[in-house]
């Protein structure tokens, strides 16, 4: 999936995408769009994961990290930052995965609900996921590819759980929780009921994208 060459905006993916919401409890005020579009997209090692996160609005009034050298950083929810939650149907363990705009990410287990599981990620190869970015004076894309290995078994055929979410910063230094639905009182990207199956995501093919 490697392309320094690639467009987000421009990739044609083959699914319709999925609006986010923000949680009433800590409402943005400003008019903001966000959605997120999915699909399979491999190598020769398997299909991996492929997320196209879209912001749409006034950028000047958002606070956006700094880019930074490419890498894994924890706290980036701290700030503006897009999210994704993977778990395998009828299973309680699941990966987050933190995607900065500064160009930085995160990668972390779960056993179950906020139990994370250190010993597995210290065990596994690094997840080093692949982001593209793109800015705009009223849009913010970016393109974040898992590989394969970063994604849970599937030990039955279980088809996939997704939890997208995304942390948005203004200016003036307050936070707001968008997602795909919100299961609780106060946000909470963790709770299950925030997960939605995805039994069968297209597949991109990368000799379709722009160059």
């Amino acid at each position: 999936m490697t392309d320094t060459a690639l467009i987000p905006s421009a990739l044609q993916l083959p699914a319709a995408p999925r609006a986010l919401v923000c949680h009433p409890a800590t409402p943005c005020v400003l008019p903001l769009q966000i959605q997120v579009t999915l699909a399979g997209a491999g190598n020769e090692a398997g299909a991996g994961l492929l997320l196209r996160y879209e912001l749409r609005g006034d950028m000047g009034r958002l606070r956006l990290p700094e880019p930074a050298s490419p890498g894994p950083a924890d706290g980036l929810w701290q700030h503006t930052c897009f999210e994704a939650f993977v778990a395998r149907s009828g299973e309680t363990a699941y990966r987050e995965f933190n995607f900065s705009p500064s160009g930085r990410w995160a990668a972390y287990r779960f056993n179950a609900e906020r139990l994370r599981d250190e010993p597995a990620e210290a065990a596994q190869p690094p997840v080093v996921p692949d982001l593209h970015l793109e800015r705009g004076t009223d849009s913010l894309t970016l393109l974040a590819w898992l590989p394969h290995h970063a994604l849970p078994d599937s030990t039955q055929g279980q088809p996939l759980e997704i939890g997208l979410t995304a942390v948005i910063e203004t200016t003036d230094g307050q936070l707001s929780y968008w997602a795909l639905c919100h299961p609780n009182e106060r946000p909470d990207f963790h709770h299950r009921g925030g997960f939605q199956p995805s039994p069968d995501l297209p597949h991109f093919l990368p000799n379709s994208a722009p160059t």
